[in-house]
């Protein structure tokens, strides 16, 4: 539990430096009544223990995309998917898993990072019943 409190925290702190769009340093969408943060940053920037703990491969080519889901700006629980292209239109499925820590839900999902670019996620999120497209792009970079 401590180690997967320590992953949140560094989530957390990661947000502000890693959003890729300055023009919305938020990175949620709304629809209704449902709100969905998200951010991806490269797995390196965790610790090794919280890599450990969560499952997650921690490599400067590595991304780890984070989303949470709110309804009516509570934690909600959903059914995540989607996919990640890269500037040459290839595509490749994301795995996410559900993480839940102290009454929060998130899902994370891993994708590999070749070269600095520009990525599109496009993401299916289902909550109650109901599924919401979200589309986005970010700018990722090899870690250190």
């Amino acid at each position: 539990m401590r180690r997967l409190a320590l992953f949140l925290i560094s989530l957390c702190l990661a947000l502000p430096v890693l959003a890729a769009d300055a023009a919305r340093p938020e990175r949620k969408e709304v629809f209704g009544d449902v709100t969905v943060h998200y951010s991806a940053f490269t797995s390196s920037m965790l610790t090794p223990e919280v890599a450990a703990a969560t499952g997650l491969v921690r490599s400067k080519n590595q991304g780890v995309l984070n989303i949470a889901v709110l309804k009516a700006s509570k934690p909600a629980t959903a059914v995540v998917s989607g996919t990640v292209k890269d500037l040459a239109g290839r595509s490749s499925p994301l795995s996410f898993k559900q993480i839940t820590e102290q009454g929060a839900v998130y899902y994370i999902a891993q994708f590999k990072i070749d070269q600095a670019e520009t990525v599109t996620f496009d993401l299916n999120i289902e909550t109650g019943g109901v599924s919401n497209s979200l589309s986005f792009n970010q700018e990722v970079f090899p870690g250190e």
